[in-house]
């Protein structure tokens, strides 16, 4: 049910018995030795892998957002506040114009955390149509089975390195890399950032077995599939 694989008349279909769907939010920045796409490919993965049986359209996920913090790394794209925040009114009202009342943020980058004021905003100004915000890998369940597996993890560490989050040949140092000071760190400008992290991972491992990651992976779908099917009242 990507819309992608849709065609306009399939979704008019749909929205005769259902008026409910999926936006996942993403960011363009430094994962260390990650892909620069991290936050979109895995918050377009789990909303697409949550609402499949579920039959809930998937919309593309909005690659860009706010991480302004690691803008001295090359790839790295963030947008202005008010930019994003214009962008996904747009998008809510675009989506309220379709038909769709019941819409899930499904949400990757911890930068993106304003998009979820924002709908409590919109809602005010449409009171027959509901929006959630769900930040995916740190709902309760989710962040309990990571730190069940790992306690030291973070930004571009372990616990976003998936099969479909690595890059071709390339893995990162077989060591755990301190905890950066995160105190500090919100300090400083993107330079200051840069040399602080260097790599760019804030602390842990960078990769654990894939029986670790399946096994955190398959609770954070069930999980976002909880947020798509229930709690719209």
């Amino acid at each position: 049910m990507r819309v992608t694989e849709m065609n306009w008349m399939q979704v008019e279909a749909y929205l005769q018995h259902d008026d409910r769907c999926v936006l996942p939010l993403g960011s363009t920045e430094q994962h260390a030795y990650l892909s620069l796409s991290v936050d979109s490919i895995l918050s377009e993965h789990v909303a697409a892998e949550a609402a499949e049986p579920l039959g809930v359209p998937v919309f593309p996920v909005l690659a860009y957002g706010l991480t302004p913090y690691f803008q001295a790394f090359p790839g790295t794209i963030s947008l202005r506040m008010e930019t994003y925040v214009h962008l996904v009114r747009d998008i809510l009202d675009g989506l309220y114009r379709s038909g769709f009342r019941r819409i899930l943020l499904c949400n990757g980058h911890g930068g993106n955390a304003p998009a979820g004021n924002l709908a409590t905003e919109w809602m005010a100004d449409h009171p027959d149509a509901r929006v959630r915000f769900h930040s995916w890998w740190n709902s309760p369940k989710t962040w309990e089975a990571v730190q069940q597996t790992d306690p030291v993890a973070s930004h571009a560490s372990w616990m976003e390195n998936f099969p479909w989050t690595r890059l071709a040949n390339i893995r990162g140092p077989e060591t755990q890399k301190p905890m950066t000071d995160t105190d500090r760190l919100r300090l400083l400008d993107p330079a200051g950032v840069r040399r602080q992290l260097g790599d760019g991972n804030y602390g842990g491992l960078y990769q654990r077995p894939d029986a670790d990651m399946l096994a955190i992976w398959a609770t954070a779908v069930e999980e976002t599939r909880a947020f798509i099917e229930s709690g719209w009242e």
